[in-house]
């Protein structure tokens, strides 16, 4: 696509890092949000970023300018008229963003790319919001964007494939690693990721484990970065129970995805973890809990977190949500997983997966608990 000019719409950390890292690729970029106080908290925050970058001598002081000066703020929707592609970053709302796009359509050209950064919401459905929805794609970059290499490039039922291929070759020129995930809820990374997190809130509802303990039991039996319950307070429980409820309700009430009572009335207590000082832990408090659980216990423990892990990664494969190498590079460049889920379950051995969902199975007798024909099928 070249040096074409890039359109951010929204103007949170998640806009103002796309128009970071679109900056300092070389485009003019300009920046939308509808209140002007945000437009100008939004411009001294990305100013702070490129300063930081300058001083650890990762940009030349030169560079800096540069990149701020290639960014346009504004807080008239007119100012995106001349782009030729247009991330939209605001509030995870179908009906919102759908009115934006319908509004886009009459100001940009037609051959101007318009894309969605959500993270969950069907992106053939705010496809069918403008006149021409071969221009439409998803484009999902991962909190911070500066930072997380991984993007998944979505296209609708209507996207052209040479508008596929040509975010895809832009993403690469902006040193991102894009994989290519169907229009399905919670596409790669957020269908995939949801037991690390429903698995662990259904541990510590059986009364089984805290949440130290099984945020232990990940970090320190198989290496994940984080703990289920640090992560969705790092996340965001707001954030985190919209997206489960995102995916439970448009894959029609599956019950892998059925969002958790615990992590509800958290939502509702206000208790949305590290950004609100308290959610599943208390911020405010420094003290340092210590788990004292056996060995086993936190094998048992992260065991059974994984081989629900590894049954999503395999099911989404079957339903070609994504190629094999897209789930695997999707998992370890998206959220950190030590490992593809793919190759880490055939590492274990897929018919000691298979056996072991059976087992929950039979002991829960539940449907979240049926193993995927995508891992049966993988051990022959």
């Amino acid at each position: 696509m070249g040096k074409v000019i890039i359109g951010i719409v929204g103007s949170g950390s998640m806009g103002i890092g796309i128009a970071q890292v679109a900056a300092m690729s070389g485009h003019s970029v300009v920046v939308y949000d509808v209140l002007e106080s945000a437009v100008q908290k939004a411009q001294v925050q990305l100013q702070l970023q490129v300063n930081k970058l300058a001083e650890k001598a990762k940009i030349s002081v030169t560079e800096s300018i540069a990149i701020m000066g290639r960014i346009y703020f504004s807080n008239s929707l007119s100012a995106c008229s001349d782009c030729n592609l247009i991330i939209e970053a605001i509030v995870e709302d179908l009906t919102t963003k759908k009115q934006l796009f319908g509004d886009l359509q009459k100001m940009v050209s037609e051959d101007c790319i318009l894309a969605s950064n959500t993270s969950s919401l069907s992106i053939s459905n705010l496809a069918s919001s403008i006149n021409k929805p071969d221009r439409f794609i998803g484009i999902h970059f991962f909190n911070p964007a500066t930072m997380m290499p991984l993007v998944e490039v979505i296209p609708a039922l209507q996207t052209n494939p040479k508008y596929t291929q040509e975010v895809i070759e832009l993403m690469e020129s902006w040193l991102k690693i894009p994989v290519q995930a169907k229009d399905s809820p919670g596409f790669i990374v957020n269908r995939i990721a949801r037991p690390y997190y429903s698995e662990a809130l259904r541990i510590y509802e059986e009364g089984l484990a805290d949440f130290i303990t099984i945020d232990y039991a990940m970090t320190s039996i198989y290496n994940f970065k984080m703990g289920p319950f640090a992560l969705m307070d790092f996340i965001g429980n707001d954030v985190n129970f919209a997206v489960t409820k995102s995916v439970w309700e448009s894959c029609f009430y599956e019950a892998r995805y059925k969002p958790s009572v615990t992590q509800r009335n958290l939502v509702s207590a206000g208790w949305y973890g590290r950004k609100s000082g308290k959610g599943f832990y208390d911020y405010s408090n420094s003290t340092q809990v210590v788990n004292s659980e056996s060995p086993d216990v936190l094998r048992n423990i992260a065991w059974r977190i994984l081989v629900l892990l590894i049954n999503e990664a395999a099911d989404a494969w079957y339903y070609k949500i994504a190629s094999r190498e897209a789930i695997e590079i999707a998992m370890t460049k998206g959220v950190n997983y030590p490992k593809g889920l793919l190759s880490w379950g055939e590492e274990i051995g897929i018919q000691h997966c298979v056996h072991f969902m059976n087992h929950l199975y039979e002991n829960y007798k539940e449907e979240r608990y049926r193993c995927s024909q995508g891992l049966i099928r993988m051990m022959s």
